[in-house]
């Protein structure tokens, strides 16, 4: 088929993550286990953050925030991924495209600065504990994520329009497992000068400015921590940051090293392996760091899971399961017992 062959597209075809059709079942498996791990670990994170009085402070309120966005781009991507594992064509509709590549952006953009945001409070808690409660005010905390959502959504609807209101040509192949910007670029027969500036530009303004909050906001709880006097306190301040710090190393360390990787034959391959990993793996890890490593989440799971079982053990439904099982308990002796002479009889 000619590249440069002005068509009018419905739909696009995946290639997916791999062409091997022996590694089908087993990544589907893996992939199917993994993204059901993350959807309800960070369903799970949103909830309890929201309904336990005792996580009702700056860090939780961030903290759900970007279970939000996890959930957000890993949905985004995860569904259409598994299911291209079980149908013939890894096709996907030019409208579904779009709408998948807008909302991949508007939520991995909005993790940069979620992640940024979580910093600062990191620091505000750590350098002005006297302060923290008047600075990172609700108000402020509304502001530090709003502005996040707002700006993604602007960049996330930018480009998205600039792509699709440009021309492909008749291939329809994209070579990668959902909708992303750099290889739908590669199908475009219009000039894609602008669009690729304009990506070039937010993409680095994105990943640069967040990481020097979050940088800059570490420096400074170093030098805090560097400055007190009792062991105990630095050993206090270094566990509080722990969680967000292993996320943040996760997350800017797998970006970099798919934008700083040099190019080669495989490279494309090499993008799918990263793309699987931020798109599924890290948003399972996240809410399992910081699960794992926090005694107020694991409390506050152990006294939401203890309120449901008591509030399930009251329910009717309980007292019913549990008299039908006390009824077929005794009865199916006595079943049994009949059963016995009527074979005797026979």
């Amino acid at each position: 088929m000619d590249k440069h062959n002005l068509t009018v597209l419905n739909e696009f075809i995946l290639t997916g993550v791999t062409d091997r059709p022996e590694l089908q079942a087993p990544l589907f498996g893996l992939f199917l286990i993994i993204y059901m791990i993350s959807v309800v670990s960070n369903l799970g994170m949103v909830i309890l953050t929201k309904i336990d009085s005792s996580l009702q402070t700056p860090m939780y309120f961030f903290l759900r925030h970007l279970a939000i966005t996890d959930f957000g781009y890993s949905t985004a991507v995860g569904p259409k991924m598994l299911i291209n594992f079980v149908v013939n064509e890894n096709t996907i509709s030019y409208y579904f495209c779009a709408i998948q590549l807008a909302i991949f952006i508007l939520f991995i953009n909005s993790e940069f600065f979620i992640l940024s945001a979580m910093s600062y409070d990191r620091y505000v808690a750590i350098c002005n504990p006297l302060l923290y409660t008047v600075i990172m005010s609700q108000k402020t905390c509304w502001v530090l994520v709003a502005t996040p959502y707002l700006y993604s959504t602007f960049v996330s609807l930018l480009i998205t329009i600039k792509i699709f209101n440009l021309s492909f040509c008749g291939y329809n192949v994209i070579s990668h497992f959902y909708c992303d910007g750099v290889p739908l670029l590669s199908l475009l027969c219009s000039n894609t000068h602008e669009i690729k500036l304009i990506i070039l530009i937010l993409a680095a303004f994105d990943l640069i400015s967040s990481f020097l909050m979050v940088l800059v906001s570490y420096l400074l709880i170093l030098a805090a921590i560097l400055r007190m006097n009792s062991a105990e306190g630095r050993n206090k301040a270094f566990s509080t940051c722990g969680s967000h710090l292993t996320v943040v190393v996760v997350f800017y360390g797998t970006l970099t090293f798919m934008y700083l990787q040099p190019k080669s034959s495989d490279s494309f391959d090499t993008d799918k392996l990263v793309s699987v990993f931020y798109t599924l793996v890290i948003p399972m890890l996240n809410p399992l760091i910081y699960s794992l490593r926090n005694k107020d989440m694991k409390y506050a799971l152990q006294r939401t899971l203890g309120q449901l079982c008591n509030i399930f053990s009251q329910s009717s439904l309980y007292h019913m399961i549990h008299i039908h099982y006390i009824m077929c308990f005794k009865l199916f002796p006595v079943c049994l017992q009949r059963v016995e002479q009527a074979q005797k009889h026979r």
